[in-house]
Parts: structure tokens; sequence; C-alpha cells
């Protein structure tokens, strides 16, 4: 693992990637405005294809993906950023696996046992998610 130069040791407490059970469930999701995703359902279904295409091209060319952000001054340092890429090289296909009404859940649990939302997971998923894009796409990928 590389080290930044000023730093003497670190210690991770919680890697969501590679500890259970967070490493379970994907990290990142996807979230629209409800009249928004109505009104334009192409433009949504859209936007999402192009969010998981650059997901895989950074799983497939993480080097081209670190010298993309280390050019456009993201960061300033190439092995950083390959590193973290590798390090993250899995998630970023883990979408097409991983059941996302559990990870919701999982995550609404977490936030509402923090307290930093008050809807219980259930009530989160039956008001507020809709999976017809995500499944139309997985579909296509299928093809």
């Amino acid at each position: 693992m590389l080290q930044a130069q000023n730093v003497q040791s670190v210690h991770v407490v919680v890697n969501s990637m590679a500890d259970r059970p967070w490493s379970q469930y994907v990290c990142c999701m996807v979230a629209g405005n409800r009249e928004f995703v109505q009104r334009h359902p192409v433009a949504v279904k859209r936007a999402l294809r192009a969010i998981f295409q650059a997901s895989d091209l950074i799983a497939r060319e993480p080097e081209r993906t670190a010298r993309f952000l280390v050019d456009r001054g993201f960061t300033k340092n190439y092995d950083y950023a390959l590193q973290a890429l590798r390090e993250m090289q899995m998630g970023f296909t883990a979408w097409r696996e991983y059941d996302p009404e559990d990870t919701l859940r999982f995550w609404a649990l977490r936030l509402h046992e923090a307290g930093f939302i008050k809807s219980s997971p259930q009530k989160l998923i039956a008001q507020g998610t809709d999976w017809r894009f995500l499944k139309e796409l997985k579909q296509e990928w299928k093809g």
C-alpha cells in the first residue's frame, strides 16, 4: 500500500470494499427527482447507461482512468490514483450482481439507526424507488 511521504503510519478502521458486512453491498447509488424521472424516462435511462459504461471502462482500464484524472487536474499523483482505482476495481462492475433493494435496505437501516433519516428502510423502498431502468439496462447488457 502506498503512503504519503509525510504520514508516519496509517490505521484503517473500516474498509467498506473489503470488510464484511459493508463489502457485500454496493457503496454508491444514483438518485433523481421523482418528477424529472417520470417526465424524462429516456434521459434517465441514457444517463444511467453512461454511468454504467464509464464504470465498466474504469474497471477495464484503470491506468487510462488514472491518467485522465491527473491530466484533468482531479489529482496530482498518478500512482495514488491508480492504486485507489485498482483497489476499487471489483466495485465498478458489482452493480450487475448485487441486489439494489437489499443494498438500499442495508444502508437505510444504518442511516436510520444513526438518526440521519426518519423513514424506515421498508417505507423508503416502497415510496422512493423505481428499479425499472436498472432492470432494463441489466437486460441490455445480457444480450
